[in-house]
């Protein structure tokens, strides 16, 4: 019996964390703007949305990447005032590294005036992203 102990500990560990990875995976997150710092087209690429835009950093092997751009992209058709822009991460190391991106998909929303309002790492779901944006004015 006493064999089991250390094992059933470690099965419970395992699957606390798992569960906490899971639903922290997509959930996206409020930040506090950084002041001063701006994202605009010349950091981007390309311009921002009249109300918001959301920037989806991906690598080319990644799964759930292609998952989150045609959610994006398919989201924003309806939405004349939001933009999705996609951003490879291994071209752009520099912005990745200065936005402190850690893991793709990461997908960024920002507000009209270049401000970051939220982040998702992993893939959102289709109400979380329109909870996110609702907040945006």
């Amino acid at each position: 019996m006493k064999t089991y102990l250390p094992l059933a500990i470690v099965l419970l560990l395992t699957s606390a964390y798992g569960f906490w990875w899971k639903r922290r995976q997509g959930a996206i997150r409020s930040n506090k703007a950084v002041p001063g710092h701006r994202m605009t087209e010349a950091t981007l690429g390309e311009a921002l949305g009249s109300r918001a835009t959301m920037v989806q950093f991906s690598s080319a092997f990644c799964a759930p990447c292609r998952a989150t751009h045609s959610l994006l992209s398919q989201m924003v058709i309806a939405m004349n005032d939001v933009k999705h822009i996609h951003i490879d991460a291994e071209s752009h190391l520099e912005l990745v590294r200065e936005l402190d991106i850690r893991s793709t998909p990461t997908t960024l929303f920002i507000n009209a005036q270049g401000i970051e309002v939220g982040r998702a790492a992993g893939t959102p779901k289709r109400e979380q992203v329109l909870a996110a944006l609702a907040n945006i004015r």
